[in-house]
C-alpha cells in the first residue's frame, strides 16, 4: 500500500505541476455549467408555461433536471478521460523513465494501481466541480440527495472502467497523441454499442450489453443495480489485468 501511495502522489504532482489538471478542471466545469444552465432554463420555462395554461404538473427535480445532467456528465467524461490517461505510461516511455520503473523493486501491480488511482482521483475532483451546480439546486429547491449520490457513484464506476482501459492503451505507445486518440476511439465504441439495442437478435443484445452507457441508466435513475456495478468492476479488472500483462512484457524487454 505504501508503494501505491508513492506512485499516486507522484502522478498527482505531475498533473498539478503542469497546466493539464487546471485546463481539464476548467473546461469540464465550463461545459457542464453550460449544460446545467440550458437544462435549468428549460425546466423553469416549462414550469412557467404550464402555470400560464392553468396546468398543474408535479415537476420532479430529480427526474426532469438531475437525471439528464448526470447523463450529460457521463457523455462529457468520454472526451476528458483520454486526456487524463494518455500520459500515464506514454510519457514514461517517451522520457525513458519506464526502464527505471520496470527494473525497480516496486511491483507492476503497485505501479499500475497507483497511476490508475491518480487518474481516478483527478476525475473525482472534476466531478466535485459539478457539485457546485447541484448545490444551487439544494439551496433553492428540494431534490432528493440519494438518487444524486447513486448517480455520482455510477459516474465514478463508469470512469474507473474507461480509465483502466486508457491506462492499458497508454502502455502500448510512447506517443501521447496516439494513446489519447486510441483511448477516445475505444471509449466512443463502448458508447455507441448501446445503439444496437433496438436491432434485435442475440448478437445485438450482447453488443448492447457491453455498452458503458447502457449500464449507467439505472444509476442515473437513482437505482443501485448490482449487475451494473459488477459490469463496471469487471471492466476495471480487465483493463488493469491487460495493463499488468503489458507491463510484464516491458519488464522482460528491459
Amino acid at each position: 500500500m505504501r508503494n501505491i501511495m508513492i506512485i499516486w502522489r507522484k502522478e498527482m504532482r505531475s498533473y498539478f505541476a503542469s497546466p493539464i489538471a487546471y485546463l481539464l478542471l476548467t473546461m469540464f466545469a465550463l461545459i457542464f455549467g453550460y449544460f446545467f444552465w440550458v437544462q435549468l432554463s428549460m425546466f423553469v420555462r416549462f414550469g412557467m408555461e404550464s402555470q400560464m395554461r392553468g396546468q398543474s404538473f408535479p415537476m420532479n427535480l430529480n427526474e426532469e433536471l438531475i437525471r439528464p445532467l448526470l447523463s450529460n456528465a457521463s457523455v462529457i467524461g468520454l472526451f476528458f478521460i483520454p486526456m487524463i490517461t494518455m500520459r500515464l505510461f506514454a510519457e514514461e516511455k517517451r522520457s525513458g523513465t519506464i526502464e527505471l520503473l520496470a527494473t525497480s523493486p516496486i511491483r507492476d501491480l503497485e505501479i499500475i494501481i497507483g497511476k490508475w488511482l491518480a487518474a481516478t482521483t483527478l476525475y473525482a475532483v472534476m466531478l466535485l466541480f459539478t457539485g457546485l451546480s447541484f448545490a444551487f439546486l439544494f439551496r433553492y429547491g428540494n431534490p432528493d440527495w440519494k438518487p444524486l449520490a447513486i448517480g455520482y457513484l455510477g459516474l465514478l464506476l463508469q470512469a474507473g472502467g474507461l480509465l483502466a482501459i486508457g491506462t492499458f492503451i497508454s502502455t502500448l505507445t510512447k506517443n501521447q497523441i496516439i494513446a489519447g486518440a486510441a483511448t477516445f476511439g475505444v471509449c466512443l465504441l463502448l458508447w455507441v454499442f448501446s445503439w444496437m439495442e433496438n436491432d434485435g437478435g442475440r448478437w445485438a443484445s450482447v453488443v448492447s450489453y457491453m455498452s458503458v452507457i447502457t449500464h449507467f441508466e439505472s444509476f442515473a435513475k437513482g437505482v443501485l443495480d448490482i449487475k451494473d456495478a459488477i459490469f463496471y468492476l469487471t471492466v476495471i479488472f480487465v483493463g488493469l489485468f491487460l495493463t499488468s500483462r503489458s507491463m510484464e512484457s516491458l519488464r522482460w524487454r528491459s
